[in-house]
């Protein structure tokens, strides 16, 4: 899955520090592309998510309903009548996905909207436009994608992994001692799309759940970009806080997409 916000550039980073934890089940409570769990790989995995049409995407691959080659056929015929049809076949698979939200047709929506954006109304809709590529998928383009496709399945096959879609709250309750919490929420104050709004309050909450957890915990989120500082990140202050350079590449506008410094909060209570 694109997501914006995506962690793909500090991977290498946390599985250095994860690597030095013995961890019981590992938390991921804002899924989002999921890119930092699966390759941190842990045996042991709750991947949450408040969209559900991420994490039904995820179910479809571990029940087997989402294939390689059922994504390979998928995109081959779609991507043929795409070139044939343009936008006209975009918006007909959009409004097919928000009325039976398969997850072929989400898959196929995330690969040729807009920039990689992933944005829903307030009814729940997709509604990103067309990125105006009626070749989008080329043979090598549904390789890759599929290729992807079977590199997660193999790590779901490989381990006892739970994908949930719930509220990032539910799952500071199942959290105990000697596990790890990984959450990389929507960045407060920042240009983020997301399946539902990110206020203040979330973030106070999200804040009370952390310091009182008895699991360890990793935190992703903004330190700074050129214009301005989060006004939040002072509360971690007691933490241990390791500040990491990025650069957004998805966003609707292109003045959003700018280099931002990242701050990873850690506690390991049990390392």
């Amino acid at each position: 899955m694109k997501i914006q916000g995506i962690k793909t550039k500090i991977v290498p980073y946390i599985q250095e520090v994860f690597k030095t934890l013995d961890v019981g089940v590992y938390y991921e409570p804002f899924m989002g592309s999921g890119v930092v769990g699966l390759n941190l790989m842990p045996k042991v995995a709750v991947f949450s998510d408040n969209n559900p049409h991420i994490i039904n995407f995820y179910n479809a691959i571990k029940e087997g309903t989402l294939t390689e080659d059922s994504v390979r056929a998928f995109l081959i015929q779609e991507g043929q009548e795409l070139e044939q049809e343009g936008q006209a076949h975009y918006l007909k698979i959009r409004q097919r996905f928000n009325k039976n939200q398969d997850s072929h047709d989400f898959l196929f929506l995330n690969r040729s909207c807009f920039n990689g954006l992933m944005r829903f109304n307030s009814r729940g809709d997709f509604n990103v436009p067309y990125c105006k590529k009626d070749r989008r998928f080329a043979p090598a383009y549904i390789t890759k994608i599929t290729n992807q496709v079977k590199w997660v399945s193999e790590r779901i096959a490989q381990n006892d992994y739970t994908f949930l879609c719930c509220n990032f709250m539910q799952i500071f309750k199942q959290a105990q001692k000697g596990d790890l919490i990984y959450c990389d929420p929507p960045y407060i104050g920042r240009h983020a799309d997301y399946f539902s709004l990110w206020s203040p309050k979330y973030e106070e909450t999200l804040y009370d759940l952390l310091e009182h957890t008895q699991a360890s915990f990793l935190l992703s989120t903004w330190h700074s970009n050129t214009y301005r500082t989060n006004p939040y990140l002072h509360r971690y202050q007691e933490h241990q806080i390791e500040l990491l350079d990025h650069f957004y590449h998805l966003g609707g506008k292109e003045k959003n997409r700018n280099a931002i410094k990242e701050a990873l909060v850690q506690d390991f209570k049990n390392s």
